[in-house]
C-alpha cells in the first residue's frame, strides 16, 4: 500500500472512476486531432507523426523533470501520445502497406518488449510507484507503444467488419469482461491495468472515427477540428469537476 510519502512523490494519478472517462475522452481526442493534422491538412501520416512525435518527446521530458504530479501536464502528455500514435499508426499499416493485421500484430510485439525490459530492468511494471526517471521513461514509452497498437487495433476491428459503432461496442464489452475480472477475480491487478490501458484506446479510435468519418462510411461527418476542440474542453471540465490526485493502482501491491 501507499504511505503519505509515496503519494506525494507519485508523478501519475490515482486510478479511478474518473481516470479511466478521462482515459477515453483523451484517447478519442487523439484520433481526431491525429486526423485533422494528417488528413484535413493534407500533411500527410509521414509529417504527422514528425509533428507529434517531436510534441511527444517535449511532454515526457517537461513530465520527467516536474518534481510533483501535476494533471494538466500528464494529461497533456497521455494526449501526446496519442496524437502519436494516431498518425503512426496509420504511417504503419496505409503508407508502409503493412496493414491494419500487420501493424497490430507489431505493435502488440513492441508492447510485450517494452513490458518485459521494464520489468527486467526494474522488477515490476506496476505503476503503482511510477517515482524516478527510470521507471518513468519506460512507463511512457509503454504507453506510447500501447496508443500506436490501440489505433491498428481499432481500425483493424472497425474496417474489417464491425464498422465504427460496433466497434466501439465491442470494445466497451471487452473493457466490461475486464471490470468484471477486477472485481470479482484476484487475477494480476497489474495485468488487468495494462490491459484495460490497451483496451480504451481502440475505444476512442473506433469513437473519434465514428464522430468524424463520412456518413456513407457510417460516422456522423462533424468536423475533425470542432471535435477535437471539444472533447478538449469535456476532459477540462472532468478534471475541473474531480480533480486528480496522485496515486497508484487500485487494489494495493498485495494484489499487484
Amino acid at each position: 500500500m501507499f504511505d503519505s510519502a509515496d503519494l506525494r512523490t507519485s508523478k501519475v494519478p490515482a486510478v479511478t472512476a474518473m481516470f479511466w472517462v478521462v482515459k477515453i475522452a483523451a484517447t478519442t481526442l487523439g484520433e481526431t486531432g491525429g486526423d485533422a493534422v494528417s488528413m484535413s491538412l493534407n500533411l500527410g501520416y509521414l509529417v504527422g507523426t514528425a509533428i507529434f512525435f517531436g510534441f511527444f518527446v517535449v511532454m515526457v521530458a517537461v513530465q520527467v523533470r516536474a518534481r510533483a504530479f501535476h494533471a494538466g501536464l500528464y494529461w497533456t502528455t497521455i494526449v501526446a501520445t496519442t496524437l502519436a500514435g494516431t498518425t503512426a499508426a496509420d504511417f504503419c499499416d496505409r503508407s508502409l502497406g503493412i496493414g491494419y493485421l500487420g501493424g497490430s500484430s507489431l505493435l502488440f510485439g513492441l508492447v510485450l518488449v517494452s513490458l518485459a525490459v521494464w520489468r527486467l530492468t526494474t522488477g515490476s511494471v506496476s505503476v503503482e510507484r511510477i517515482t524516478s526517471p527510470g521507471v518513468e521513461a519506460f512507463y511512457w514509452l509503454t504507453i506510447l507503444f500501447s496508443n500506436t497498437l490501440g489505433t491498428a487495433l481499432g481500425d483493424l476491428v472497425s474496417n474489417d467488419g464491425f464498422g465504427f459503432a460496433g466497434g466501439a461496442l465491442f470494445f466497451i464489452f471487452l473493457l466490461a469482461v475486464i471490470a468484471g475480472l477486477y472485481f470479482f477475480t484476484a487475477l494480476s491487478r497489474t495485468g488487468l491495468f495494462w490491459a484495460a490501458f490497451v483496451l480504451t484506446r481502440p475505444l476512442g479510435a473506433t469513437l473519434g472515427d465514428l464522430l468524424t468519418k463520412p456518413v456513407a462510411h457510417g460516422g456522423f461527418d462533424l468536423n475533425r477540428f470542432a471535435s477535437a476542440g471539444l472533447l478538449a474542453a469535456f476532459m477540462v471540465v472532468c478534471l475541473l469537476a474531480v480533480p486528480s490526485r496522485a496515486g497508484g493502482h487500485p487494489g494495493g501491491a498485495a494484489r499487484a
